[in-house]
Order: structure tokens, then C-alpha cells, then sequence
């Protein structure tokens, strides 16, 4: 999944949840098209978090079960970001960085030291599964569940209203 071909690079990073996306399955061919929805003169953008894409809703690939819960990350560099912070024993809050308020939002069972061992075997096996893309090595906790918090969708206005 990526951005449309074609498009300006977006001045802020937030724009990213509202940039049409293309989806392209290399092993079977199917290809699928989102853009933001149109509300008045703002558009609603994806919802990020859960164990589905945030813009396709179709479950990610690298889930495991974990402590009772499912563990999930969009790609390895997440896997990494949250290795790093899982595994550290003093987190401190250092200067700003893109992925830092993902760290306040991470569930308290991920956070909790008594899960540590069993949270970073379970990166590992995240780790593991980036290597992999056939079908029958996805894990069994891949599938729809609709589990995404949908409390509110984010929204972008510009100013007038919006034209596509």
C-alpha cells in the first residue's frame, strides 16, 4: 500500500492520512483505489491503530498473539521503534520525535515490565514474519476482526470548500 503515484510530497506529516492510496497485491494482481472522504469543505482521513490497514481496512500482516492480546505493527520499522522502547529499562522522554506519541498511546499491558520477555518474543516473531509473504505463513492471529477504535475520524480543512 502506498501513496497514488503522481502526487506532491505533503507539506506536514499529518496530510499523510488524507493522501490517496493505491493497493497493489504483487501475488494475485488486485489493485484497489482510496481517497478521503468529503465532508462540506474538510475531508476525513484514515484512523490510525487496531490490526486492520487503516485505509483499505483489511487485517495487517504482522500480528501475533501476545500476553492475551494481539500484537500488531504496520511495517518493520515499527517493529523496531517498538523493540527499542519495550526493551529499554529507563524511558525517558528525549527530545521530539516522530514516533513519540505513538509511546503514550501503546495499551498498559505492552508497557507493564511483567510482560516485557513475552512482548519482545512477540516483536521477534513480528520480526520474523517481515521476511516472509506467502499465504500460509501469515499468523493465525491475522484476521478481520473490526477491532479499530473509530471514536472520532480525523478531519482536514483548508479554508473554502473543498474541491477534488
Amino acid at each position: 500500500m502506498i501513496p497514488r503515484p503522481g502526487l506532491s510530497d505533503p507539506r506536514y506529516v499529518s496530510e499523510l492520512l488524507f493522501q490517496p492510496r493505491r493497493l497493489a497485491c504483487g501475488g494475485c494482481g488486485a489493485v484497489a483505489d482510496w481517497k478521503p472522504e468529503v465532508q462540506g469543505a474538510g475531508l476525513v482521513g484514515a484512523v490510525l491503530g487496531g490490526s486492520e490497514d487503516p485505509f483499505f481496512q483489511r487485517p495487517l500482516w504482522l500480528q501475533t498473539r501476545c500476553a492475551g492480546h494481539i500484537l500488531w505493527a504496520y511495517n518493520e520499522e515499527h517493529v523496531e521503534e517498538l523493540s527499542a522502547y519495550v526493551r529499554a529499562r529507563l524511558r525517558e522522554r528525549g527530545g521530539v520525535q516522530s514516533t513519540m506519541a505513538m509511546f503514550a498511546r501503546l495499551p498498559a499491558w505492552m508497557k507493564v515490565s511483567d510482560n516485557r520477555a513475552e512482548v519482545l518474543a512477540g516483536l521477534e516473531t513480528l520480526r520474523a514474519l517481515t521476511e516472509r509473504t506467502a499465504p500460509a505463513d501469515r499468523s493465525d492471529a491475522a484476521h478481520g476482526r473490526s477491532d479499530r477504535p473509530r471514536a472520532h475520524r480525523s478531519m482536514y480543512f483548508r479554508g473554502g470548500p473543498y474541491e477534488s
